[in-house]
């Protein structure tokens, strides 16, 4: 890409058309003419600029890490949406929404898009769906007998269970979990927001396994 000269409209963020017109545009069905065009201004990483969003998807779902994300849904929270975006950035295997199926989309910043979100009606369908997945529920709370995530056993193949802002999770999520993980804290405060504390955990497994 070229730099903008003078004149050249400054974008917030992403790219401008592609340089040189269309007897320019890479041969690569990868591509999106529509973005070659008119320019790239999604929130996506320079290597994915120009790209249809199913080819980002396809490539994103040949790298995916081995863990999942899940967050019970039962009072709308506005943090799910950017639970969610941390999934993407971390790219986890798969988010499940537990409970309601709605959910507020405003934190993902349109990152769902590129993210596969499946949903349970209940903490026992997820769980069913778990078992059968062979893969260990392991709860993010800061209750009693929580083991501290520094000295967590963290698989490589898992799912992070993380709950309401405020309440935390149900006992019925707890009993579903095979651990239950809690972030060290330091201050005064009982608890961190449930989004940056699904980021710190989800940094964690990359840590450690990416």
């Amino acid at each position: 890409m070229t730099d903008p000269t003078p004149g050249d409209p400054v974008l917030p963020h992403g790219v401008g058309p592609w340089p040189g017109g269309p007897d320019g545009w890479p041969d690569d069905p990868r591509y999106d003419p529509e973005l070659l065009a008119h320019g790239d201004s999604r929130n996506v990483v320079d290597a994915y600029r120009y790209w249809t969003m199913d080819a980002i998807v396809d490539d994103l779902d040949r790298r995916r890490h081995g863990f999942h994300v899940a967050i019970e849904n039962w009072q709308h929270d506005m943090n799910i949406g950017s639970i969610v975006r941390s999934a993407n950035a971390f790219l986890a295997a798969e988010v499940h929404i537990v409970g309601r199926r709605r959910w507020n989309r405003r934190g993902a910043m349109v990152t769902d898009r590129y993210q596969h979100v499946r949903h349970h009606e209940s903490v026992a369908a997820f769980r069913e769906w778990a078992d059968a997945a062979s893969l260990p529920i392991l709860a993010i709370d800061n209750v009693d007998g929580s083991v501290p995530l520094d000295r967590a056993d963290l698989p490589e193949r898992c799912v992070l269970l993380f709950g309401q802002e405020g309440p935390g999770l149900s006992p019925e999520a707890l009993a579903a979990a095979s651990t239950v993980i809690e972030i060290t804290q330091y201050g005064s405060t009982r608890s961190i927001n449930a989004s940056a504390a699904g980021a710190v955990v989800m940094y964690e497994w990359c840590r450690r396994w990416a």
